[in-house]
């Protein structure tokens, strides 16, 4: 696991785990959004991987991604599932080169939300046409992080394709 090193940059996703950027790292990226709460945050600093951090604000600029990534999204409740994709999500798959590198999606969700749970995940998963890796509910869970972290490293072995 890399050492955790907060930092921010006008304009740019927050890098969570100091190795974020490293070149050549072989470790899976994964893009990420946490609301205020900080639950999918807590959740995601604790998986083996690099991490970036989707920005808060939705006036703030999306970062472009362009390498292989895995999304992990909150689900928002509303009503009738309407507006269950943050927007600081849309936003950024709006970008046509995040959606060409996505290679799959994570789902944070709250079970009170009933058949919504985790139903961000699977409007992203359909719209960009990438699987649903996991669901899991508000931090996770340490078995959670486990099989997430056991998930996404037989994701990549499986289809090192998916890497480039």
């Amino acid at each position: 696991m890399s050492t955790h090193q907060p930092g921010t940059r006008p304009g740019t996703a927050q890098q969570d785990h100091g190795d974020a950027a490293a070149p050549g790292s072989h470790a899976p990226l994964v893009v990420y959004f946490s609301s205020v709460s900080n639950n999918t945050h807590r959740f995601v600093e604790k998986l083996d991987a690099r991490v970036l951090r989707l920005p808060l604000l939705t006036g703030e600029e999306s970062p472009e991604i362009t390498e292989p990534f895995v999304l992990v999204a909150p689900t928002y409740g509303r009503p009738n599932g309407s507006g269950a994709v943050p927007p600081q999500v849309v936003k950024f798959l709006n970008q046509e080169t995040n959606r060409r590198f996505l290679r799959g999606v994570i789902g944070a969700g709250n079970t009170n939300f009933g058949p919504a749970f985790c139903l961000a995940a699977d409007k992203i998963a359909a719209k960009c046409g990438v699987p649903v890796l996991y669901k899991f509910e508000l931090m996770g869970t340490p078995e959670d992080v486990h099989q997430v972290n056991q998930g996404l490293e037989q994701f990549w072995r499986q289809f090192p394709q998916l890497r480039a």
